[in-house]
Parts: structure tokens; sequence; C-alpha cells
């Protein structure tokens, strides 16, 4: 059977400043064709893990391989393979968003076509504008159509949603999810938690220089074992009225809430004692952590 080679491999990972070591011997791997999200706080290592993997900056021990290369020496061919889309950029404003990438299709032996890329991210509409008269939301499409240009095989996106507004979001992760269906590899990094939650199909969680969690959405989401239930006091009914639970209840603004690790049985407990009574629990919602809460009380912040 055929192995599947990972696009990102590093073991051991050092970076040092001065005495203070940001990376701490991090062990890391990204499969071909997955969109892997980055998270951790700010100072947590995660721009220096990036920038040494995109081989802007040196290492102080451990191994690493990109595309099955060191980045530390690799050189324009293995450059050629990647796609970097930076958190701020200046497009070149006179250019029109096909001048633009026509431009920098000419630096690549097989780019692809630059209709298929204005296609890929969303910029028809703008084929013939001025970049330099396009919105945040469209100069980030056109950046991420600059990275696509060359045909990469892995992709780097270091906050691309930054500052959008809810829609234009959305909109973008179409054109992420569009890498993905190409078969492109992205190494995703991003403050917003729905946005990894959405897009990744694994994510890490760097703290101190480390990987803290690694897994799915879904499985870091299950670290935390805790569901919420959540319904209003029926009228006349006291919070101390109600059945003996897993956990104590508690009331927030007249909403009961029941943080427990055994939700069915808790539920079951609840349902029977307000049908017995003849009674409904108003707004009966059960919420699992979502990946923000996990985030938070790996990062060792209140949830």
């Amino acid at each position: 059977m055929q192995t599947v080679t990972a696009a990102i491999s590093v073991t051991g990972l050092v970076k040092r400043y001065g005495d203070h070591q940001v990376v701490a011997g991090l062990d890391l791997e990204v499969q071909q064709g997955e969109v892997f999200a980055f998270l951790g706080k700010n100072g947590a290592g995660k721009t220096t893990t990036t920038e040494i993997l995109e081989g802007y900056r040196t290492r102080d021990g451990g191994d690493v391989s990109v595309l099955g290369e060191d980045p530390a020496t690799a050189g324009a061919a293995w450059r050629a393979k990647l796609g970097i889309v930076l958190q701020e950029s200046r497009p070149l404003g006179a250019l029109t968003v096909k001048e633009t990438l026509r431009l920098f299709a000419a630096y690549f032996p097989n780019p692809h076509t630059v209709d298929d890329v204005i296609r890929l991210v969303g910029l028809e509409d703008q084929t013939n504008q001025r970049a330099g008269r396009l919105s945040g939301g469209q100069v980030r499409r056109l950046d991420v159509g600059i990275a696509l240009i060359g045909r990469p095989q892995l992709v780097f996106l270091d906050e691309p949603t930054t500052g959008f507004d809810p829609d234009a979001r959305r909109q973008f992760w179409d054109v992420i999810s569009g890498l993905r269906d190409l078969g492109t590899t992205v190494f995703l990094t991003t403050h917003y938690m729905d946005e990894a939650q959405v897009l990744a199909d694994r994510v890490a969680v760097l703290r101190d220089g480390k990987i803290a969690a690694l897994g799915t959405p879904t499985e870091l989401q299950a670290l935390r074992g805790d569901v919420e239930i959540r319904f209003s006091l029926p009228p006349g009914i006291e919070l101390a009225a109600l059945p003996a639970l897993s956990t104590q209840p508690r009331l927030t603004g007249g909403e009961v809430r029941v943080e427990t690790t055994a939700p069915t049985a808790d539920l079951a407990v609840l349902c029977s004692w307000a049908e017995a009574r003849g009674l409904e629990l108003p707004a009966l919602t059960v919420e699992r952590p979502t990946l923000e809460d996990v985030f938070l009380a790996i990062s060792g912040e209140t949830a």
C-alpha cells in the first residue's frame, strides 16, 4: 500500500532569542492535502515556527522537512512550490487584477491560467479593476490568487480574514475550501476559532513553544467532557424544586445552567420530572464546548 508523505514534518524544533526559548522541542506533522490550523496566543511561538517552516528564519535545533526538503538549505525550486499569504500586503495599485496575476505568473514555469485563478478566488467581477481600488476582502482574495498562480503544493495563510466583516469572512472560507478541493495543503494561522472549526481537518494548539493539543476539531472539543444543559425555569418553579442531578444547577438571569459529564442521564431525569408535573422546560438546549472553549482552557485562560 502506498503511504502518504507528510507535507511538513518537524521533530524537536528549538528556537531561542538570547536566553529566551521561544520554541521548545516542538513536534509536528502535516499531511499532504489537509487544511491544518495552527493556533496559539501571542507569544506562544506561532509566528516563529511558521517563519522557520517558510524558510525565513533559522532554527537552533531539531529537524524540519517541508515538501521533502530542509527550509534552511532549500533553493528557489523548493520555494516555487510554496504559496505564502502574509497578514498584510500592498498590492501594485496601478495594475488591474488580471495584470497583477499575469505579472506573477511569469515567474513560474507551469503556472495556472490567470482566468482559472480569478475564478477560484471569486474576483470575476473585478478582473479589470485596478488593485488599488479593491476592498479589503478583495485584496485578500488577490493575495491568495498571487500565492496560487504558480501551482503551489503548500500554502501558508497568516490570519487571512483579519479585519473582515462576517459576510466577507464566510465568502473567503469558500476560497480556502476550494484549495482543499485542488489537493493543496493549507497551513492556516488564525485567531478566529470558528474559522478553524469550520475549515480545518486538524488543529494544533501551541502553548509555551510546544504542541499542547492536536487533533480534529471534534477530538479537541471532546477533551472537555462537560456539556451544558440550559433552560428557563417554568413559571412558579424555584431552582430548589428541580430534581437531583449529577451536578448542582445554577441560575443566571432566569436561565438554568447545568454543566454535566452525564448529559443523557441528566436530561432523562429533567424530562421525566417535568412530564410528571405537566411542565415544559422553555428554551431547552444542550451545548457542547466550542473549539474556543477548549483553546482558552488549554491556553491557561478562563473559558
